[in-house]
């Protein structure tokens, strides 16, 4: 038993061919052909062995078996039945107790799975361009943070996660993102990197723990706060904090005591300070 050449389109096609399988659109399905970058990402996440791994979408196993080969003890989140299978017959026996697959939408899957075995020490993931600022976010709100993270995204989605106050791109997915993490840039992949060749280009992103998690009174006011601010990026974050409060003497009360002048728009507005803004919420409001 061996690996397959998971730098050749033909032979990946072979595999799908023989088993009657087809990549499916709905699951933004596409393998890293590239063997430099898949190293690259393995040695991104900084791994010691016996460290324990969680990995979004291993598809046909590429970058699974990148990690597997550092003795990792990695648990793989895969949706498509076929790619189940083929993991479970040709790659799980090759490292045996080290590598676990739990089948299924991970969205439905990981918060039981993590009830039950606590957070790994890394995370990974190609994540499928549909749904990839909704498993962060999920993950992140339920309070359930990784030391290190390195994840493959559309391109526009990394930006977003890296965007500072005052740009185009800086938004209530930025927030999240940095208030939990520190976000860093590993590399870009264009589409000639992936089989079968994305429309768009996707970038590399290395998320690391902040060592002093900058708390709040409320976490969940304060997420629910954010979307509400950023939800009409054009009005002012008096306008939108009125959506919120339903009151508008409230709002200017509250922007009053947090001291932000009223028509001023909320994305140049940095993460203490809005975060300072949701304990005043949450001290007037209860």
């Amino acid at each position: 038993m061996s690996l397959p050449d998971y730098d050749s389109p033909s032979a990946l096609k072979a595999i799908l061919d023989s088993r009657a399988m087809a990549m499916q659109k709905k699951f933004g399905q596409n393998f890293l052909i590239n063997s430099n970058a898949r190293t690259k990402l393995a040695e991104s996440l900084d791994l010691q062995e016996n460290m324990k791994v969680w990995e979004v979408g291993p598809g046909l196993g590429a970058l699974t078996t990148e990690i597997l080969k550092r003795k990792a003890k990695l648990t793989a989140f895969e949706i498509d039945r076929g790619f189940v299978s083929f993991l479970q017959e040709e790659i799980q026996p090759l490292f045996k107790e080290n590598f676990e697959i739990i089948s299924g939408d991970v969205l439905k899957t990981w918060k039981n799975y993590y009830s039950k075995n606590g957070i790994p020490d890394r995370f990974f993931g190609n994540l499928p361009y549909n749904v990839a600022a909704t498993i962060i976010a999920d993950m992140i709100e339920n309070e359930v943070r990784f030391d290190k993270a390195v994840v493959t995204v559309q391109k526009e989605v990394a930006l977003r996660m890296a965007a500072k106050p005052g740009t185009d791109d800086y938004s209530s997915f930025s927030v999240l993102c940095q208030w939990a993490y520190d976000v860093f840039p590993i590399m870009d992949l264009a589409g000639g990197c992936f089989w079968p060749r994305p429309n768009v280009d996707s970038r590399a992103v290395k998320f690391v723990k902040k060592e002093i998690f900058p708390g709040c009174k409320n976490p969940k006011l304060f997420l629910k706060l954010v979307r509400t601010l950023f939800s009409c990026r054009r009005k002012t974050i008096k306008n939108n904090l009125n959506i919120y409060t339903q009151n508008a003497d409230l709002s200017e009360k509250i922007l009053n005591t947090a001291n932000i002048e009223t028509n001023v728009r909320v994305e140049k507005l940095d993460i203490q300070t809005l975060l300072n803004l949701s304990d005043i919420v949450s001290d007037i409001m209860g």
